[in-house]
């Protein structure tokens, strides 16, 4: 099995809440970058989205928390495939944010789908893109998205 793909970041003083650890949505921004940072990694920068007139939607994101972060506390955010749809047109992404010793500090499941901005519908994405969300190492609980019932994808 592949490893997944990640980044490593430092927590923010922008990233911090009143608590003095890092916020809730600061974890789903880190999500967001890193999901956006691999697409260009496999040649689908934000120039290519908007040519294709698609794009990825999330709608829904889970945050399960499990150790702080505090400020400037170096985080590698990682990125796998929960799961996709037959046609690609949805997917479940997951991160896992891991602390400077390695132990996963929280984890964002985002479920979501690519977005055709034209139809302004969730649409299977061109096969390329397709192939770059199927080279994503896979969750071990990963698990096909099965079709919508009475809906298209």
């Amino acid at each position: 099995m592949t490893e997944p793909f990640s980044r490593t970041f430092r927590v923010r003083w922008a990233d911090m809440d009143f608590n003095a650890h890092m916020r809730n949505t600061a974890y789903l921004d880190l999500a967001g970058d890193v999901r956006m940072l691999y697409f260009e990694s496999e040649g689908f920068p934000m120039r290519e989205f908007e040519r294709l007139r698609i794009g990825p939607v999330i709608l829904r994101d889970e945050l399960d928390y499990f150790r702080e972060l505090r400020l400037l506390e170096p985080v590698t955010v990682t990125l796998a495939l929960a799961g996709v749809s037959d046609d690609a047109a949805r997917f479940r992404l997951r991160n896992e944010f891991l602390s400077e010793s390695g132990a996963v500090a929280a984890r964002v499941t985002s479920s979501g789908g690519w977005l055709d901005l034209e139809a302004r519908r969730l649409a299977p994405p061109p096969v390329a893109l397709a192939e770059a969300v199927g080279r994503l190492s896979r969750t071990d609980d990963f698990a096909p998205i099965a079709p919508r019932a009475g809906r298209g994808s």
